[in-house]
């Protein structure tokens, strides 16, 4: 993604034209002065219009449906009129509109008032208020917990016409990194599987099998996890070690980049700061008051997620990780990724990133700027997760943009994290959703 594509294809794939597009990229790629580079890109561009078109699955007709469904008292004009004012997420496709996956929940998040009448989910809702529970009881003073949790994972195929013999499947699996204490693989219902070793910075339990109809892949885990609350004094920061600059101030193309606009907007908001501590607390409130939570589009598909985010000033918690290591690594402040997944104790369990900064003597502190933004109504709240982190978590990676153990042969469902779970056979990549399912469970939820 760090090669541009012809002009000629990005005007077709404007006015909605893929099938002009997908027949340009043929042309393009017939002609022998390309660079490897370029090649790669225009062969991947055919795969990042497949995934770009699969996020858009409805047509008017069923958007109109799911929007009387979904919302409250909503009617037919209402639809008419937020279309007009472009307030619904929807691209052209040959000609007809077709309608984001999670067109309406983005609604929510865009207006109050749709978020209101939106219908809601019990079990969401019942985890939401546990967490702010917690959270609210550690700002008050309570003593961190370390929490014991069994989570089961279960991969099945849905899709049931695939050409191979081989099935190979990548599972996230828990990292023993801070904030998790230990890790134990309970159960696998394979013999043959390739545990990744703790340092990979992706780290996954691999296994293979034949196709069958009823294929699937199932893992039991054990981790502890600790709550996280800091008291950091500004006047005690000190400088990192050599080891932490080189490899946490680098740029990692092409998300974590220092484009002219991203050095000047971080210049601009950390001023003449010179504290890491609080180089890092401006970003951070910069980032949690000016940036809108959305769900966003397969990662895949995107060419620069840090530049994305400022320029449209919204995100999934990913882009709002991303974009605070970005502005943290431009600042001088040594930053990383941490995803995997959100688990809560009433079971509620949701693929979730969030990020770490370096400062000496407190080693990395947890920020966790999705979580952050959306309690910025809450005194209190906000500022609980810069520094400090619930232990409602589940760790499998510490970077973006690694490879597996053993590697992918084809592209991934996700190149930059992983946190469902990864499929392929001898001959394509399988995605998400549409050709495999992750199941998650929380067996046990304890306090240790």
């Amino acid at each position: 993604m760090i090669v541009g594509i012809p002009d000629e294809i990005v005007k077709a794939e404007l006015e909605g034209d893929f099938k002009s597009a997908r027949t340009l990229i043929q042309s393009f790629l017939q002609m022998g002065n390309l660079s490897t580079l370029q090649r790669q890109r225009l062969e991947y561009e055919c795969e990042r219009i497949n995934r770009l078109l699969e996020a858009y699955p409805y047509n008017e007709e069923e958007a109109k449906e799911l929007f009387i469904s979904e919302i409250e008292d909503a009617t037919l004009e209402e639809f008419d009129e937020l279309l007009e004012n472009k307030a619904l997420d929807y691209i052209i496709v040959e000609g007809q509109k077709r309608f984001q996956k999670r067109f309406i929940h983005n609604l929510g998040f865009a207006d109050r008032n749709y978020k209101e009448r939106l219908r809601k989910d019990e079990r969401t809702e019942e985890a939401r208020k546990l967490l702010n529970i917690r959270v609210k009881e550690l700002i008050d003073g309570a003593e961190p917990r370390c929490y014991r949790i069994v989570l089961k994972m279960i991969s099945r195929l849905t899709r049931h016409d695939l050409q191979g013999n081989r099935l190979r499947c990548w599972l996230p699996f828990p990292k023993v990194v801070k904030p998790v204490r230990s890790v134990r693989l309970l159960e696998c219902d394979h013999e043959e599987y390739n545990v990744a070793p703790n340092h990979r910075p992706q780290r996954t339990i691999y296994m293979e099998d034949a196709i069958k109809e009823d294929t699937k892949f199932a893992v039991e885990v054990e981790y502890t996890i600790a709550e996280q609350v800091h008291h950091i004094d500004p006047d005690e920061v000190g400088n990192p070690p050599a080891e932490i600059l080189d490899v946490y101030l680098k740029e990692k193309p092409p998300h974590i980049v220092f484009t002219p606009y991203l050095r000047e907007l971080t210049r601009m908001i950390v001023g003449d700061e010179t504290n890491p501590y609080l180089k890092a607390a401006k970003i951070y409130d910069w980032i949690t008051t000016n940036v809108r939570y959305t769900y966003v589009l397969p990662y895949a598909v995107y060419s620069n997620i840090s530049q994305y985010v400022v320029e449209n000033l919204k995100g999934d918690c990913g882009f709002y990780a991303i974009l605070f290591i970005t502005m943290c690594r431009i600042a001088g402040v040594p930053a990383r990724w941490l995803s995997g997944l959100y688990v809560n104790p009433n079971g509620f369990v949701s693929p979730h990133d969030w990020a770490q900064f370096y400062i000496e003597p407190y080693g990395w502190l947890p920020a966790d700027l999705s979580f952050g933004s959306a309690r910025k109504d809450t005194p209190g709240m906000r500022e609980f997760y810069f520094g400090n982190l619930d232990g409602y978590r589940f760790v499998a990676n510490t970077d973006i943009l690694e490879d597996f153990t053993p590697s992918k042969r084809f592209w991934r469902s996700d190149p930059v994290d992983n946190q469902v779970g990864e499929m392929e056979t001898e001959h394509v990549n399988l995605l998400y959703d549409r050709d495999f399912k992750t199941d998650l469970e929380v067996l046990q939820f304890e306090t240790v």
